[in-house]
């Protein structure tokens, strides 16, 4: 293992996970909000942001799947020495982490079911923009309307129809994260 593999966790695990977990939790809940998430950093080419989100979510039960270039044996080391979580399939993650592109086709991951739909999986989504323009986003914890930075429209119009069951994401670009719910309306 590398150096890099061995560092890049919390430096005072209780506060700073406390902290990311509110932070992931504001987004989540007021989607289209852009926050700071900088409390971890796995090897390139995962972000800080999405390192931090994978050290406060993940947990030795939680499957997690790497697609594209965030699929190397230095993110895989980071992954098992601060986590300990599976490294699986996409059809049976928890949570995903890659590029739009790298994580297509969406169908490929678990949506939930009518019994359990919060067995769904959740993407985390490395973009190389995150503003709050392009997409017009409403729904429950948006005030009137917000707007996001979103790779396209069609593919989470459609996960909306799926409610209750459908994916949430995160996306993330650097040591910024924002997210998407499955109950949000994309324009």
């Amino acid at each position: 293992m590398e150096a890099l593999e061995l560092t890049g966790g919390f430096f005072d695990p209780a506060p700073e996970a406390a902290r990311a977990f509110r932070q992931i939790m504001t987004v989540m809940a007021k989607p289209g909000t852009i926050l700071d998430l900088d409390q971890a950093e796995a090897p390139a080419p995962v972000s800080k942001a999405a390192a931090t989100l994978l050290l406060t979510l993940c947990d030795p039960d939680t499957g997690i799947y790497l697609a594209g270039d965030a699929d190397t044996d230095a993110v895989r080391n980071w992954i098992n020495f601060h986590i300990g979580a599976p490294l699986v399939s996409a059809a049976t993650c928890d949570f995903a982490v890659g590029t739009w592109e790298a994580l297509a086709p969406l169908s490929q991951f678990k949506i939930g079911t009518s019994e359990y739909p919060d067995r769904s999986a959740s993407l985390i989504v490395e973009s190389d923009v995150l503003e709050n323009q392009g997409a017009v986003l409403q729904g429950p914890g948006i005030k009137d309307r917000a707007a996001l930075s979103l790779p396209e429209t069609a593919a989470f119009q459609a996960n909306q129809m799926l409610f209750p069951l459908g994916l949430d994401f995160y996306f993330t670009q650097g040591s910024r994260v924002a997210a998407l719910p499955r109950t949000t309306e994309v324009r």
